[in-house]
């Protein structure tokens, strides 16, 4: 059965992750590029990038949906990441934005709440094999700084 949904950002970093050759890694990441991939890869390495929330566990409801039917998908919630990111939205307290952030997690299926997770703890690379710093920024044209250089 063929499928012609486009995937879950998790599912993405999952081929990346089973993907053997650096070459082949760099290939999936450039076949599925997107914005918000991009953001959720850079929120986890870019040093500069802070979380607004510790790093750890999250008191969340896991969606137990099938895939395909969760509420949302990451690649929609994404636009909303900046209110979680030190300096992004000074203008929502932060009992707000943790209520905001569980919320957002419910939504999502299951993997790509993890992936959230894994990110705001910034260990995408411990998670997904061979997801480095070298093969993203080689993939996305991305400097020490993790911008595109032109």
């Amino acid at each position: 059965m063929s499928r012609t949904h486009t995937l879950l950002l998790s599912e993405v970093l999952k081929k990346v992750h089973n993907a053997k050759t650096k070459d082949k890694k760099i290939e999936i990441l450039r076949e599925n590029d997107s914005d918000p991939l991009r953001m959720v890869i850079k929120s986890s390495f870019d040093p500069n990038i802070e979380w607004v929330f510790p790093e750890g566990e999250v008191p969340y409801k896991k969606n137990e949906a099938p895939e395909g039917t969760e509420h949302t998908v990451l690649r929609k919630e994404c636009r909303k990441l900046f209110r979680f990111i030190k300096g992004g939205d000074n203008t929502i307290p932060q009992f707000r934005k943790e209520n905001l952030f569980i919320q957002m997690l419910e939504g999502l299926h299951e993997s790509e709440a993890q992936l959230i997770i894994d990110a705001k703890d910034k260990k995408l690379h411990q998670v997904y094999k061979g997801l480095s710093d070298n093969v993203v920024k080689e993939a996305f044209g991305w400097n020490d700084q993790y911008i595109k250089e032109t």
